[in-house]
């Protein structure tokens, strides 16, 4: 429940300006200063996995440790958190249009549904026992919710006015899909992370499409530009990477930390700008890419991070993480200073 400030000003979080590649001529990236605040769970050792953003401007998290869910009113501070039935180990998380918190119960090969007004979870298994892990859900624009298992090696469509589930293996085995992101036309991308490939779904056949990246490359989590560019962080060879998949071409800008960055959760703000985590280095990084002069900023995230697994931008900009090794959620408010 304690919250904490921290300027990017101070020592601690100093702006560093690093090129990654040859910046575009007769250009100069645009400096911002950075704004962190961290609230801790109510459940000690909680491990929060992923942020959401709520419908009412609250940043929901999964305790995957604690089994429950946990919501902070940004403006208070007040940190609630909510039951779960059994173990469900709840990893990923998204909020419908009505203001209910669904999520995936990683351990109990289930979707799952919380409506904050009543604390009622409504369960959604698996249809195939093989889908045991569900990992990361969103939504597209006509509400579908879309799923990867990463173990199992699905990808899912769960339809909620039924309740209905389909589920698709990518072509390739044991490819682990992870990370998923929805294009402006509606087509879910995901990443394989097992593999040096991003797929994507057909929403109404569910045939299923490979793009191949590097060799070597191990995407963990991706993002999407609103010019459907997918970016990608390459988690083992220490990459930040773009894929245009109209043309399959792959561009890569390797991270600032190093082969080791272990460059990991991942988000797009609405001026364009690329904002990842380095969880390879202590404490975390973020770091910001701006994709016009391929030039970085990098900060040292003051609670340590402990690994950002995720991150996601709220509608304002801001970006919402969880620092799931220090028992912490966050808020990162971007101010533009050139």
């Amino acid at each position: 429940m304690m919250r904490s400030r921290s300027l990017a000003s101070v020592a601690t979080a100093a702006l560093v300006c690093v090129a990654l590649a040859a910046p575009v001529s007769g250009q100069r990236g645009v400096k911002v200063d950075v704004e962190f605040s961290d609230w801790n769970t109510s459940t000690p050792n909680a491990h929060p996995h992923d942020p959401a953003f709520g419908i009412d401007g609250t940043l929901w998290y999964t305790g995957q440790r604690a089994q429950t869910l946990g919501r902070v009113d940004m403006n208070t501070g007040q940190v609630r958190e909510f039951p779960l039935p059994g173990r469900h180990g709840p990893h990923g998380l998204v909020s419908d249009r009505d203001g209910n918190i669904w999520y995936t119960g990683n351990a109990a090969g289930l979707v799952g549904k919380l409506d904050p007004r009543t604390g009622q979870v409504t369960e959604y298994k698996m249809p195939d026992p093989a889908a045991r892990d569900p990992h990361t859900l969103i939504f597209d624009r006509y509400g579908i919710l879309w799923f990867t298992v990463q173990g199992g090696n699905f990808v899912g469509r769960l339809d909620p006015k039924t309740g209905a589930i389909t589920l698709k293996q990518p072509p390739t085995p044991r490819a682990a899909p992870y990370g998923i992101v929805v294009l402006s036309n509606g087509t879910p991308v995901f990443d394989l992370f097992r593999t040096n490939k991003i797929g994507a779904i057909d929403p109404k056949t569910m045939e299923i499409t490979e793009y191949a990246l590097p060799e070597g490359a191990r995407p963990r989590r991706i993002a999407v530009d609103a010019n459907d560019i997918v970016w990608y962080t390459d988690f083992a060879r220490g990459f930040l990477g773009r894929l245009d998949l109209k043309t399959k071409q792959v561009q890569e800008f390797p991270s600032p930390a190093g082969p080791q960055a272990q460059p990991y959760g991942i988000s797009v703000t609405p001026d364009g700008a690329v904002w990842y985590s380095e969880s390879g280095v202590e404490p975390n990084t973020l770091v910001r890419f701006d994709p016009a002069t391929k030039t970085v900023q990098t900060w040292k995230i003051p609670s340590g991070g402990g690994v950002v697994r995720h991150m996601v931008t709220a509608p304002n900009g801001d970006l919402l993480l969880a620092y799931s090794g220090v028992n912490k959620v966050g808020r990162v408010r971007i101010r533009k200073t050139t």
